[in-house]
């Protein structure tokens, strides 16, 4: 005799979370394929392409599972520390496609589009561009400008890449660490003669600093900048530091 009512709401319950804790470990074991490669060919912020060169068939074993993962199965975290890693692990893709006889990302561009308007990414039975995934995906859908500091544009400007993939049980924590490096980082903001200067990152996405940009860095400066900040005070310039396009190589 088949239960109903309360029964049948514990039954689907419980299928319910052991098929979220399975899809959970699933990604979890997925990310560290990703992992290892970062762990090995990420140091300082910058990208050794020719260890990933040399492993490339590995990466593509990574990409190849993340295109026949549903993003819509995962939690708020998970789906956000997806998106993320699956940005940065294209844009390494997309490097190695002319490595190593390339010294801007810029240069995959054509005359009418950027690379970053290639549809060369597989996701969940189509193909979409990096544009997609930020401006479609990620900034719209999580607003949190703490997303910034954690995809890569392969760049020297950009905000450097950690060894270890993005993960959803430590997601915060990861894009907090993330920020506050940027931020604190002297040669890529910094305070002088009464004006802050910053990363043209800032300008470029200005409106999804919500509280402002002299605000974001008082909660994320620490030291001398935090007091800095803290002493210009309503007198505080800000200025946009130029941004270096060249390659974030390690070598």
């Amino acid at each position: 005799m088949v239960k109903t009512g309360k029964y049948t709401i514990i039954v689907a319950s419980m299928v319910m979370i052991a098929t979220w804790s399975s899809t959970h470990a699933s990604v979890e074991n997925i990310h560290a394929i990703f992992g290892n490669l970062l762990e090995q060919y990420v140091q300082g912020g910058v990208v050794d392409y020719s260890g990933f060169k040399a492993e490339e068939t590995v990466l593509d074993r990574y990409l190849d599972k993340m295109a026949d993962i549903d993003p819509a199965q995962l939690s708020r975290n998970e789906q956000m520390a997806f998106y993320i890693n699956l940005y940065n692990a294209w844009t390494i893709k997309l490097i190695l496609s002319k490595y190593p006889n390339i010294a801007s990302i810029k240069e995959l561009g054509g005359l009418f589009r950027t690379p970053w308007e290639k549809k060369i990414v597989h996701l969940n039975g189509r193909k979409v561009t990096l544009d997609d995934i930020e401006h479609q995906v990620l900034r719209p859908e999580f607003q949190d400008p703490r997303i910034h500091f954690a995809v890569n544009c392969a760049s020297k400007s950009c905000p450097p890449p950690i060894n270890r993939p993005y993960s959803g049980p430590h997601l915060d924590g990861q894009l907090d660490q993330a920020t506050a490096a940027f931020i604190n980082d002297p040669g890529r903001n910094y305070f002088d003669n009464g004006t802050l200067y910053v990363s043209r990152l800032f300008k470029w996405y200005r409106k999804d600093f919500e509280s402002g940009i002299v605000e974001f860095f008082k909660r994320y400066a620490r030291g001398e900048l935090k007091k800095q900040i803290a002493a210009a005070d309503a007198n505080l310039d800000v200025a946009y530091l130029p941004y270096d396009w060249s390659l974030n190589r390690l070598r």
